[in-house]
């Protein structure tokens, strides 16, 4: 039998080996996490590596284009949509279609305001610029005639003729449209003062109808046909005026004509109105050849005029099928790339007849 001094001496070696196991295994344990703590970890890819904020934002700003465009509700901004769907080439190229209060607003920010690369102007704006910044021709070029917007004056049936609404209410639909802008400018022209007003065009067509409020005429100035008189019943004696093109219109402005063929309801087959339209253009500011500013809007005429023709299939707006690249526009140059693009493509041309 085992002594009480035995008993006691087993349990403190017992202790002992416990506390060496412990020991050993911590000694052991130790080693591991000091490598695992201290071993390097591979280093991704570089191209897998995300950008620092500061390079992430110059590597977005590198190739994006602000692109005025125009009221919301109107044309121009539907086509710089379009134009930015089809030219957008991810970080190298991206267009940002900028809503503003209209075609004059289009040019302010263009001359003014940072970001702005491009603008969807009516030519005839340049003119607002003309006492404020008498060299504006040489701050804008254009890229691009992209449709003609025709100006439509329509009457009630006891006017006949131009000088029949002197004095007269005329409607130039709401401030910051085309023809808020333009027609008071035409007008000035032809040297015939009106009673302006500028209500939307829907209410001032239905007092035109009822012959209340003394509305005399409504003024349009965008591209036709113009559903409001494709879809309005009128009376017979509601008519378009014809405008002569002279050289009071040769600085901003194209001469046109209202035909059958686009308002069947209202002129007689082959009848003819003439009149004049305002180019409605994409320009650009002229910076300095071979500045950033200059390079991003070169790439933006290489990607547009080469792939113009993705414009032109079903989806998009029917206007894109009447563009013709080579058409110029009064009173502005044409940007130097885009006239670099048209040389190089009549040269491909011509080699391969």
């Amino acid at each position: 039998m085992m002594t009480m001094s035995g008993e006691r001496f087993l349990g403190a070696l017992t202790l002992v080996a416990v506390a060496l196991m412990l020991m050993t295994s911590q000694s052991m344990a130790q080693p591991r996490e000091q490598a695992a703590a201290t071993t390097p970890r591979p280093e991704p890819p570089a191209a897998a590596r995300p950008l620092n904020f500061g390079a992430q934002q110059d590597k977005i700003n590198a190739w994006t284009v602000g692109l005025a465009a125009g009221l919301i509700e109107g044309a121009p901004i539907r086509l710089a949509s379009e134009m930015a769907r089809v030219v957008d080439d991810g970080e190298n190229l991206h267009v940002l279609p900028i809503v503003t209060r209209g075609p004059t607003e289009n040019l302010n920010s263009l001359l003014y305001l940072r970001g702005v690369d491009l603008a969807i102007i009516n030519s005839d704006s340049l003119e607002e610029y003309r006492i404020q910044l008498p060299e504006v021709r040489r701050h804008v070029t254009y890229l691009l005639n992209l449709f003609p917007s025709e100006l439509h004056i329509f009457v009630r049936p006891e006017i006949q003729s131009l000088q029949d609404l002197a004095g007269k209410k005329v409607n130039f639909n709401t401030l910051g449209t085309a023809a808020a802008y333009s027609g008071p400018l035409i007008f000035s022209r032809l040297g015939i003062d009106v009673d302006k007003t500028f209500i939307p065009h829907p209410l001032a067509l239905q007092q035109m109808k009822k012959g209340t409020d003394d509305m005399a005429a409504v003024v349009f100035i965008t591209s036709k046909p113009v559903d409001a008189f494709l879809r309005g019943q009128w009376e017979p004696g509601f008519k378009f005026l014809p405008v002569t093109y002279d050289g009071r219109f040769e600085d901003y402005y194209l001469p046109a004509a209202l035909e059958a063929t686009d308002y069947p309801g209202l002129l007689k087959p082959g009848e003819r109105i003439p009149t004049v339209a305002v180019s409605t253009a994409l320009v650009s500011y002229n910076w300095p050849t071979g500045s950033n500013r200059y390079q991003r809007v070169a790439r933006f005429t290489e990607h547009l005029f080469s792939r113009v023709d993705k414009l032109q299939v079903a989806g998009f707006d029917p206007k894109w099928k009447t563009i013709n690249l080579g058409a110029t526009v009064p009173g502005l140059a044409r940007f130097p790339a885009a006239q670099d693009w048209l040389d190089r493509s009549t040269r491909k041309t011509a080699e391969t007849r």
